[in-house]
């Protein structure tokens, strides 16, 4: 049995950098009529963050293993950590001196999961998924009860 392929479209965004924020995800199941969209917003954080978090919220959504997956972003921060080995090679030598540690282990343990591919697009350019993802996390950081993002905590207090 052929397993399911799915589209993942994310964005992130943050008011300031850091500042307020939020992500954006819409998730397709290829050749079926489902799409679900999520949204999440911020006390304080920046648009890294944000843009990685998309992908691990949706990634942590899928029910089933070692699905065909194809993650589509506008940030060339998490499409080329991934696509060029960065973040392999920054996890071998223990992710010093990185920023994200946290965001960077939670993505890779769900990465290992699935079969993913992540393509970059180019942002605001009139993609009809990549707007939603983007008004979506634009809308998350101005809700009015944001919540805190524990792992920019953390690391403002190391600083």
């Amino acid at each position: 049995m052929a397993q399911a392929d799915v589209h993942i479209y994310t964005d992130g965004a943050s008011r300031g950098n850091p500042g307020p924020g939020g992500y954006g995800i819409v998730m397709e199941w290829v050749g079926k009529p489902y799409k679900k969209e999520f949204a999440q917003g911020f006390e304080r954080t920046t648009n890294n963050r944000m843009e990685l978090m998309a992908v691990i919220k949706a990634l942590d959504k899928l029910k089933k293993e070692k699905l065909m997956v194809t993650i589509f972003t506008d940030s060339k921060y998490v499409a080329d950590a991934v696509e060029k080995g960065w973040v392999f090679n920054w996890e071998r030598k223990g992710f010093v001196g990185k920023k994200n540690v946290d965001l960077w282990v939670a993505f890779l343990k769900l990465y290992r999961k699935h079969n993913i591919v992540i393509k970059w697009i180019k942002g605001h350019s009139n993609h009809p998924q990549n707007d939603r993802c983007d008004q979506l996390a634009v809308m998350a950081s101005k809700q009015e009860k944001l919540s805190k993002d524990l792992g920019f905590e953390d690391d403002a207090a190391l600083l």
